[in-house]
């Protein structure tokens, strides 16, 4: 039954009992999902898909700035910068997605006021813990999704984008170099590039060799190029002369040379393994961390771990946040700007809040007990008022008759 025909039935000239509402009466609205409960959770999770892509992709896109000049000054290609974009793209959901879940259930339910549908149901009969029902199954659905990019998403997302930008700062060596800067590549190896043209190739070349402290070499070119192969990175200069001097003897060699090839690879002291930090690693190594950590970093992995747990959590107490705000009380069809400010005021203190226990958490491990109290807080206190608070409509269903007959 629809929204609009119970609106008629109940307001409607001739009188209605809850007998004459098929579908609303409590015993059989409690059996399952009713016709109210696919409504609201529809009208829920529509709103919530919209605001949570509208703020991934407008978070997303600010952030992939940061990776254009990937592209723009070091040479990369637009593959690479796409596949970074997508790998940012779970760090954002677990902030995004319950913010969405709060603005759905305080915008559907702010509309369900306004539009007198909440009055009719509560006049059936319905009381704020079984309206609350679909708001739970909502909360739900986005604490499994969120409880997914904890477990495995996130972390996937997050070690995938950093061994590609290791790779790219210990590898692909034309992405480090930018116009005008000497670039240390190693601690014997600099250098340095006057600028680049259209078709990629650098031009003032000057490279540095301090390996053998006893004969540095220095290299300029005209022009040159870079290349990645199986073997490593390699510079291919053109139209230069290569120049070394030995301290001992104070003699300095001059080479003239058409093309020469420097291989990088054999010239870096880059580190051979990478260390996963604890934005990289699951759950269990999070919760089973490897032996021989220093306390720093164990406290790290055991904070990450419990922050991953919270963030489903989060989902519940967002969405409660509204709910008690607009559905205690009596109901002003003409509006609910005082709630629905109340209910931002709420979200902001306790998003604030969580943010400061989480930064005293970060350096005191006897804190991360707090964090739990802090996300389940609004979440036991909203259901305490849905369960003690009600919403008095003012009037009482037997003078409805009466009232409509006005």
């Amino acid at each position: 039954m629809q929204i609009s025909s119970i609106r008629r039935s109940i307001w409607g000239r001739e009188p209605a009992t809850l007998s004459a509402l098929p579908g609303l009466r409590p015993s059989a609205y409690d059996r399952g999902m009713s016709v109210l409960d696919r409504y609201i959770l529809r009208q829920c999770l529509s709103v919530m898909l919209f605001v949570t892509a509208v703020l991934t992709v407008t978070v997303w896109l600010a952030q992939s700035l940061r990776l254009v000049d990937l592209i723009v000054n070091r040479g990369l290609s637009a593959e690479i910068f796409a596949y970074l974009a997508i790998l940012i793209l779970p760090r954002f959901l677990d902030i995004v997605l319950p913010i969405g879940g709060f603005i759905a259930v305080l915008f559907v339910f702010n509309r369900l006021v306004s539009e007198s549908e909440l009055v009719v149901m509560r006049a059936a009969g319905i009381g704020p813990l079984a309206l609350a029902k679909p708001v739970f199954v909502l909360a739900g659905i986005a604490a499994l999704v969120l409880m997914s990019m904890s477990a495995y998403f996130l972390p996937a997302s997050n070690r995938e984008f950093k061994d590609l930008q290791f790779e790219i700062r210990n590898r692909f060596v034309a992405s480090l170099l930018q116009e005008g800067t000497f670039t240390n590549i190693s601690d014997q190896l600099t250098i340095y590039i006057g600028g680049r043209d259209q078709r990629g190739e650098v031009t003032g070349l000057l490279v540095n060799d301090d390996r053998d402290p006893q004969k540095p070499v220095t290299i300029t070119a005209e022009r040159g190029a870079f290349a990645e192969s199986g073997g490593g990175s390699r510079i291919v200069m053109v139209n230069g002369n290569r120049q070394q001097y030995d301290r001992a003897t104070g003699k300095l060699s001059v080479l003239t040379f058409d093309r020469y090839t420097l291989d990088l690879d054999q010239m870096r002291d880059a580190p051979v393994v990478r260390f996963p930090e604890a934005q990289e690693r699951y759950l269990g190594e999070l919760f089973f961390p490897p032996a021989g950590l220093d306390p720093l970093m164990l406290h790290a992995f055991i904070l990450e771990a419990h922050q991953r747990l919270l963030v489903p959590l989060s989902a519940f107490s967002f969405v409660m946040i509204p709910l008690a705000c607009l559905l205690p009380g009596q109901l002003n069809r003409r509006g609910q700007l005082r709630r629905v400010l109340l209910a931002i005021g709420f979200a902001f203190l306790f998003e604030s809040l969580d943010l400061g226990v989480r930064n005293l958490a970060a350096r005191h491990i006897g804190a991360i007990p707090l964090m739990y109290l802090t996300d389940l807080l609004p979440l036991a206190l909203g259901f305490g008022i849905l369960l003690k608070g009600g919403i008095r409509l003012g009037f009482r269903l037997s003078s409805l008759p009466a009232f409509a007959a006005r």
